[in-house]
């Protein structure tokens, strides 16, 4: 079993950063593709990004590209999202998400564990 608790969500106005954390709990966290989606209101939740464990590799939804940077650190059992320059329409509770596999995916039905999410407004 893994437990994901996402963290560094909260109100910023549009342009500003916000840098969201996941910290994994149980084994091996290091062996996990991670994850993260967002969910907007009235909407259905969608990829934002994802990271492998073994190489890295990094991978995003193009409403995101060169603006968030996912990361991990296997030490610490976290991985983060920074999240620059952003927009109102980014407006979404954002959440962590852990596939016991190499590969990541972004497809969310593809991961096994889940956070419970964290708001990130964004004002105009």
């Amino acid at each position: 079993q893994v437990q994901l608790v996402e963290s560094g969500g909260g109100l910023v106005q549009a342009g500003g950063s916000l840098r969201l954390s996941c910290a994994a709990s149980g084994r091996t966290f290091s062996m996990y593709a991670m994850g993260w989606f967002r969910q907007a209101p009235g909407k259905e939740r969608v990829f934002v990004a994802a990271i492998s464990w073994s190489r890295g590799s990094t991978y995003y939804a193009d409403s995101v590209k060169g603006r968030f940077t996912i990361s991990r650190d296997n030490a610490k059992n976290t991985v983060y999202l920074q999240m620059n320059s952003l927009k109102p329409e980014d407006t979404a509770v954002y959440y962590c998400a852990a596939r016991v596999s190499d590969y990541v995916s972004t497809w969310d039905y593809d991961y096994d564990y889940w956070g419970q999410g964290t708001q990130v407004t964004v004002s105009s």
